[in-house]
This record gives structure tokens, sequence and C-alpha cells, in this order.
């Protein structure tokens, strides 16, 4: 299968602890990026004169041209700049499309920034834009999502991924506390990791259990927490990454696959688009589901990664919760899985919540989780999920 050859690696990051309530003065997206991007770097340990790529989301300050933004703001001359809308999968989608333009020699250092407070300065003169109706993306006149579903309750990501449980559960069954247990073993795993806003409040099922029923069966407890933070990543070609501060992580493989936006228009919400990404990645790097060491799966709530360790190849569809109650998924187990606590217990700031997936793979491969190191770390799969289950991106990252 043609695709990557794995000659891109990420060469350093620098993820901010999270913080219910930001502290400090305020800053714009571009003063994000700027700090971000210079930890990134001096993680790494690479000559920013070496930087001729950058890959974002977007600029809060600029609706339009965010990489000339961005490129006059970090005084970086580009040879690559793209912007990836990818929802939650983002992140993910960066870092593939970051290493596909290192191998084909269009640059030879990206850097993929993506900012997570939204502590920024207000104009007290132009009132800041109303947020999207309960998490929707679009409620602009013309908007399939105006006109066919805001009028009719089809509302934000709880009711729905709560319709996907509820489909998967009349296809299955379900199991609360199976289910429940993915939240409890990342807890522990947050609590071995000092930056996660849980650090150090470990939780029983019985706990996730009793927690606010938010959307039946999704409970409080399984849904992500709301943080402020925020993620850069250094990638380089192979000449840079052999020869800097950390162990190089190189993108082996990935798949992407885009299958609505809405499951208005699903065909069937039970099988998800990381099926495909994932025998994509796999086979690109041709490694094998028992290589891997590490997952880093996209956690929005504890259904996502429920069907996501299945969709993905790791047990068979239907038998995810027996496969989970029989596996410890803390870093002390046989399944290490978010190892940093994910969204749901480190915390999700914004659209670095998917970049949060990316770092506990890497660090994890690099050797740099401390407590919560995984012995013998080669291999990392990661997931990102974007809009309801409809966007998926799955990466394969390996240390030599």
């Amino acid at each position: 299968m043609t695709g990557l050859r794995g000659e891109a690696a990420i060469v350093g990051f620098a993820e901010l602890p999270a913080e219910r309530r930001s502290t400090g003065l305020p800053l714009f997206t571009l003063d994000q990026y700027a700090l971000l991007a210079k930890l990134a770097v001096q993680d790494a340990g690479v000559d920013p004169a070496r930087i001729n790529g950058l890959i974002t989301h977007g600029v809060a300050e600029s609706a339009m041209f965010a990489p000339a933004t961005l490129c006059e703001y970090l005084g970086l001359a580009l040879d690559f700049g793209e912007r990836v809308d990818l929802g939650g999968a983002t992140s993910a989608g960066m870092i593939w499309r970051a290493a596909a333009a290192i191998e084909l020699g269009i640059c030879d250092a990206v850097l993929a920034v993506v900012p997570g407070s939204l502590n920024v300065p207000q104009s007290g003169r132009r009132p800041a834009p109303e947020p999207n109706w309960f998490g929707l993306s679009s409620n602009n006149y013309g908007s399939p999502q105006a006109e066919f579903e805001i009028p009719y309750g089809n509302l934000g990501q709880n009711a729905s991924y709560a319709q996907i449980a509820q489909r998967y559960a009349a296809e299955y069954g379900y199991d609360p506390a199976a289910v429940a247990k993915i939240a409890v073993d990342q807890r522990t795993n947050a609590c071995a990791h000092p930056g996660a806003v849980f650090h150090g409040t470990p939780i029983t099922i019985d706990d996730v259990l009793a927690s606010s029923m938010i959307a039946d069966p999704i409970h409080l407890l399984e849904t992500v927490m709301r943080v402020h933070g925020g993620v850069g990543v250094l990638l380089a070609n192979a000449d840079i990454a052999r020869h800097g501060r950390h162990r190089p992580v190189w993108i082996k493989g990935f798949g992407e696959r885009i299958a609505f936006k809405t499951p208005t228009y699903a065909e069937d919400l039970l099988p998800t688009p990381i099926a495909r990404a994932a025998d994509k990645a796999f086979a690109m790097s041709g490694l094998d589901r028992s290589d891997v060491d590490i997952a880093s799966i996209y956690d929005c709530y504890t259904i996502t990664v429920l069907m996501s360790l299945e969709d993905a190849g790791f047990c068979a569809k239907g038998e995810g919760m027996a496969w989970v109650t029989e596996h410890d998924l803390t870093h002390r187990g046989d399944f290490p899985l978010n190892t940093a606590g994910g969204q749901l217990s480190f915390g999700q700031a914004g659209m670095a919540g998917g970049m949060h997936h990316v770092v506990d793979g890497a660090g994890q491969v690099m050797g740099r989780a401390d407590a919560a190191q995984v012995p013998d770390c080669h291999t990392a799969f990661v997931t990102g999920n974007g809009g309801i289950m409809s966007e998926q991106v799955a990466l394969i990252m390996r240390g030599d």
C-alpha cells in the first residue's frame, strides 16, 4: 500500500496544564500560538530557522489567511501552510498532513499548534459573536442544520451521542458498569499526571453511575471536562529528528474517513469511520494490532472509546463491554489506554483536546510519561474524532 514511509517524526511538544479557570492575563489566540510554538521548539531543541512549515485550525483574530497571519506574527517564512477543519479529528489530521509534507520534501520541520484557552481579550465596543446553539456547528441562514435539525430539537453533542449509545444498546445490550470502567481507569491515569485537572481525585464505578444523568445512558462523569490549556507539536525530517533532544516518534501510518456531518444523514449509526481509518493506518505501517503498546483514543464520551476500540479492531463488534471489563486500561495494565487521563480526566482544552491524544502517545514512546510511563513502549495508536462520530483519523506512531 502506498503512503507514508515513516521518515517524519514528532521531535518535541508542549502541553499546558489543564485549568478549570484560566489564570493570568487573557491572551489573544495569536499570543497563545506564540507561547505554545516557543515551548515546543525549546522542548525539541531545534533551531527555529529550520522550521518552514505550519499547520493550524484557525485564528480567532483573523477569519481568513490563518497560515499567513501566523507566519507574519511568529516571524516564520513558510514553504508549507495548511488549515485543517475536522472538529475533534483536526489534530490527528494535522499530524499526518505535516508528515506527508515533510516526506514529500516540501518542508523540513512543521509546527502544529492548537491553542486551548477561551480566556481572550474582548472588545467593549464590538461584542463577541453569540456561541453556536448547544454546540451545533451552524445556525446560519441556509445551513441544513438551521433548516432541518434545530427547529425539531436535534441539538448538540450530548443527545446525539446518547442516541448512538441507545442504538448500540438495542443491538448489543448495554452494561453501564462496564462502560463506566473506562472513565474510572482513565481517572487512575490522570492521578499519575500532575497536569491533569482531576489529578489526585480517583473515582469508582459507583461514583460514575451515581453522577447526574446528562442524556440517557450517559452520566456526567462519562463526558469531557472543559478546561483551559493548549498544545504545540513540532515534526521534522529524519536529519533533524536524529539530531534532536528526544527519541523521534515516527509517523508510520494514517487513515482518515469522513462519512457525514450529523447523524441525521448517517446510513447506520453503529459502524463508525474509525474502522476504515484504522485499517488503512495499520496496512500502511505494516504493523498489527498486537504491536500496539499504548492506545490514545479520542474520548469525548465513554461510548466513543468503547465503539472505537471495537471498530479499530482491538475486539469484535458488540464485545467491547466484556473486553473492557477483562482488561486493565490503566498505565499499569495489560492494555494502557489514554495514559494521561484523556479528555475525560485530563480535560478538554477545546480544539487542543484532540492534540492531547497525540502528545499522550508521543510522550509514552519518547519515555517521558514519568509516573505513568508504560515499560518498553515503542508503538502508539492514536485516534481523532470529529462531530458525532462523523469524521475520524487514525495514526500509528513508533519509536526507533
